[in-house]
């Protein structure tokens, strides 16, 4: 056994196994599976042009060194990111526990109740902290934030506004650069017109249905929105407020003087700057706007027994439900960010807070005083933890970067710097004397920090926040981490046992992998430094590009978009730039197949196009006369097909050359989502098949852990005629020469999560990779074998094999009363996550292995499988009362000293042998989702105080 191979670890089957079970397939060799299973004209007739594998004590060498190239200063820039300290006790008990950063997105409530209770804390948090009624799970970033926020207030316009197509948009000219370039992406698709100008001047015209402020401003002035906001109610017009929300700890609520939308970053609540990303932004609003909310909310219901409990609110979000009339394709969050983001408010709670945010304040009066008494212009009349100075810029910054020290240089004759909670008081002298000497004056040195009030009365915080126990008791770090602990062992994550979600890849997030993620070489690094010093990240981030670039078979590639729906939308976005730099502006047609995600319609409707609906055939796969018709139908005016490959049904679609012809030779472009992509690396590509542009998920193909339901990334490769249009930054040059508007605020977008995918292909190595694909497939078919003949697979390829996914029909067994959500509810009493549960066919699961598990673990959700399948036989639709229907079964229940269940204690918590090796424990039974929908509670308050009467 070679040691030092990677794959040998990452791969689950022992090359014995798959012999094994190449056997049960009736497959006499994995090459004969693969050409079985993927269509011979999209086969790659050569190896990836990549390196070859490294041990993993070679990559953690290889990353320590390429760390070193990055120069940590101390940086002052702020613009929405700032130095933070994250408590080591959340860094060890979640940000480096595979049993916080493995879990899955919680749709599965009732095996995931720990980060489910994680993430109302943040609501509660972020709802204390701004005043509003209601909060989402986070969102990507602040700027993506700003930009739902705006598209929110439009598709809430008063209906007289609508009618009389109102279409303005004020910003501040004092939000952040890189919001107000992703304002400037996301409003032209949608018809908004925005206009940038100087809060204190606007008119409050009736033209304008909504404007954006920043709180405090880029420049660090806190200005006076509460008249703002009184002046724009007036005028009907709604308010979003861009906060810092360190500095609400100061400074009044939005919610307060009635804002409508508050959004920012939770970044600085412990989570480190890593270049960009990824950090868990924060969207709150009334509660009248909760059906337009974009993402999750977390709500409390109550289980079968009348028990309080967790779930997704509002479960199926409205671009499922909605798909071409949606008006947000968000269908994630930053939960592992989150998560984090909240603890550090459970663990500091409001005292802890208060003291960080005076010290804040206070160094940064502290240092302006001194700046003033040096005899610099201090020009900010109300601030947080930002001063603007005027004086020579390049002066100021040469002798900044001696000291290794890094401050915002807005145009020549201004500086501004941002205290943060790291900054001590020698940082304070330190940065006096290089004022001092660019001024020519002797130093002096402050021997103290001074309490001081530089925010003016009417916007000082009088309210009172994060009252709740949960925030005033977790204040030692033994309370922390058993705390931290009790929540991560209500959920059921993969240190625990596989989670076979098809479309969604839970594979190994290995630890040489993650392990980088917690070096301050990486962590400690701002998004907008001056590239030099940041030439680490820059060579990892470049590599990765051209690894991404060859895998794909494209020519360039952005890693801004920092999910895999921003992905889509980045997409289309360089699809319609390159029409229109064509003259073809009237190119606005996307064809859809019925099976797409529902991220695919909503995405393409934010990025102004309009929806045609292709038809699948009775084989699940694209009716190819029918996608004809449609093409030449809009040939004048076709934009992009989107398609997924291997289809959304889990087969190689034999026809895909021929759909990518079609469209090409109809003037379109083809759009192709890389959710599949663990299916085609090293086997075949989105380039070689036809496609120009797609989106990758790394946190699927490419090993970045899904973390509780994120951090995603969701890069775009492409074509060489779309490269010139890959997204830009307005601070740090990125993207092509005709580079369309941002597309997330960091430049790069998630670089510390990017490091993880970067480890995974140098470790992997071409030889890796290609195994790697095929053993997916390999698992995926030995499970559709096992199961046949118990279960019907819906799909097959043409000569029957599935691809690394297959969909599994339970409609049947409605005759025997049961549902396919009683099935997924059952597989918890055997400890097994359910698979995907009615995506993308009603009644069905949709099972994806990947090639991480064993057989040994496949054999045994197997048997879990077709126990449940006997389980089923002897249920009956006119008795409702069997294992399947009360699953899943608590510990109380089945301790419970009454027992009135027609079958045994035994039967329904231990009903294979293997449970009593490992069991887990649901920690409620079944959640009532209707309840919680029709009593929308999203904060920590008790479920007592809110009960039906």
């Amino acid at each position: 056994m070679d040691t030092n191979s990677f794959a040998l670890r990452h791969i689950g089957p022992r090359e014995n196994d798959q012999k094994l079970m190449l056997d049960v397939i009736n497959a006499d060799s994995m090459d004969q599976l693969i050409y079985e299973t993927i269509p011979d004209d999209i086969r790659l007739k050569a190896d990836l042009n990549l390196d070859s594998a490294m041990s993993e004590f070679e990559y953690l060498s290889h990353i320590n060194e390429l760390s070193k190239l990055n120069s940590i200063y101390k940086t002052y820039i702020g613009l929405g990111y700032h130095p933070t300290i994250l408590p080591a006790v959340i860094q060890r008990n979640i940000l480096e526990n595979p049993g916080w950063y493995t879990a899955y997105t919680p749709y599965q409530a009732e095996i995931a109740q720990g980060r489910l209770e994680a993430l109302l804390n943040f609501q509660t948090m972020v709802t204390d902290l701004t005043g509003m009624e209601l909060a989402n799970a986070s969102l990507l970033d602040e700027s993506t934030a700003a930009a739902e926020a705006m598209s929110l207030l439009f598709a809430v316009r008063e209906r007289p506004q609508k009618k009389a197509g109102i279409n303005k948009f004020f910003v501040s000219e004092t939000i952040l650069p890189q919001t107000l370039s992703l304002l400037q992406t996301r409003s032209t698709p949608i018809g908004i017109e925005l206009v940038v100008g100087n809060e204190n001047d606007f008119d409050f015209s009736s033209e304008f249905f909504g404007a954006i402020l920043q709180y405090p401003g880029k420049n660090g002035q806190v200005s006076d929105i509460k008249t703002f906001i009184e002046k724009a109610k007036a005028a009907a017009i709604k308010v979003a407020v861009a906060a810092d929300i360190l500095s609400l700890v100061k400074l009044e609520a939005p919610g307060k003087f009635g804002a409508d939308v508050v959004v920012g970053t939770t970044q600085r609540f412990g989570i480190p700057l890593g270049y960009g990303g990824p950090h868990a932004a924060y969207f709150a609003t009334k509660e009248t706007y909760k059906r337009d909310i974009p993402g999750r909310i977390i709500g409390v219901t109550k289980d079968a027994n009348g028990n309080r409990a967790m779930r997704m609110a509002l479960q199926t979000r409205e671009q499922h439900i909605k798909r071409d009339r949606a008006t947000s394709n968000i269908c994630t969050a930053q939960v592992l960010l989150a998560v984090m983001a909240g603890m550090y408010a459970v663990y500091h709670g409001p005292k802890g807070l208060t003291y960080i945010a005076d010290q804040v304040h206070n160094t940064t009066s502290t240092l302006a005083n001194a700046l003033v008494k040096l005899g610099v212009e201090q020009t900010n009349t109300s601030f947080f933890d930002t001063i603007q100075l005027k004086a020579n810029a390049s002066t100021i910054k040469s002798l900044a970067e001696k000291q290794k020290i890094n401050f915002y240089y807005p145009n020549e004759e201004t500086i501004t710097i941002s205290i943060n909670e790291t900054t001590k008081l020698s940082d304070v002298n330190e940065i006096i004397s290089i004022f001092a000497e660019a001024l020519g004056k002797d130093t002096f040195i402050v021997d103290s920090i001074s309490e001081a009030q530089n925010i003016s009365e009417a916007l000082q915080r009088k309210t009172d926040f994060l009252t709740l126990d949960i925030f005033n008791t977790h204040h030692s770090e033994t309370e922390l981490m058993r705390y931290i602990k009790t929540l991560e062992r209500k959920d059921l994550s993969l240190n625990h046992s596989m989670i076979s979600l098809g479309s969604c890849t839970m594979k190994l997030n290995a630890a040489a992998e993650m392990l980088p993620l917690s070096s301050p070489n990486w962590g400690n690094v701002h998004p907008f430094v001056p590239i030099e010093q940041a030439k680490g990240y820059l060579t990892v981030l470049k590599e990765l590009e051209d690894q991404l670039t060859e895998i794909t078979g494209f020519s360039g590639t952005s890693l801004q978009p920092n999910s895999g729906a921003q992905g889509e939308y980045a997409g289309l976005m360089v699809i319609k730039a390159y029409h229109e730099s064509r003259g073809d502006h009237h190119r606005n047609i996307c064809l859809i197949p019925s099976s797409a995600h529902g991220t695919n319609p909503a995405s393409a409707v934010m990025a102004g196009m309009k929806v045609v609906v292709t038809k699948a055939n009775e084989e699940g796969n694209i009716d190819v006369d029918d996608l004809r018709e449609k093409a030449e139908l809009h040939k004048d005016n076709l934009a992009a097909l989107m398609v997924t490959y291997p289809s959304t049904h889990g087969v190689y679609e034999s026809a895909i050359k021929q759909i990518t012809q079609l469209i090409h030779d109809n003037g379109g472009q083809v759009y192709m989502d890389g959710a599949n992509m663990n299916a085609q690396v090293g086997l075949t590509n989105p380039g070689n098949i036809g496609a120009d542009v797609c989106h990758l998920n790394l946190h699927k193909t490419f090993a970045i852990p899904h973390g509780g339901g994120g951090p995603g990334v969701g890069p775009i490769c492409v074509a060489k005629q779309l490269v010139p249009f890959l997204p830009g930054n307005p601070l740090i040059k990125t993207g092509g020469d005709q580079a369309i508007t941002a597309i997330s605020a960091a430049p790069f977008g998630s670089s510390l999560a990017c490091l993880i995918s970067y480890g995974y292909i140098k470790m992997l190595g071409v030889k890796g990779l290609k195994k790697s694909t095929e053993v997916a497939i390999l698992n995926a078919n030995y499970i559709k074998e096992r199961l046949q003949g118990a279960f019907e697979t819906l799909y097959s390829g043409e000569r029957g094999r599935a691809a690394h996914e297959m969909i599994i029909d339970c409609r049947p067994f409605k005759e025997n009363g049961i549902e396919v959500v009683d099935i997924a509810k059952r597989l918890m009493d055997y400890g097994f996550h359910a698979p995907t549960v009615s995506f993308p066919v009603a009644g069905t699961m949709m099972i994806e292995p990947t090639e991480s598990e064993s057989k040994a673990e496949m054999d045994r959700f197997c048997d879990a499988m077709l126990s449940i399948r006997q389980e089923i036989s002897e249920a009956n639709k006119n008795d409702n009362n069997n294992p399947l229907k009360n699953a899943p079964h608590t510990m109380a229940m089945v301790t419970s000293d009454e027992w009135l269940l027609p079958y045994s204690r035994e039967k329904a918590a231990f009903p294979l042998e293997y449970v009593h090796d490992n069991k887990f424990w649901p920690s409620v039974r079944r959640v009532d989702d209707a309840y919680g929908d029709r009593n929308l509670i999203c904060t920590c308050a008790p479920i007592e105080a809110y009960m039906e009467a």
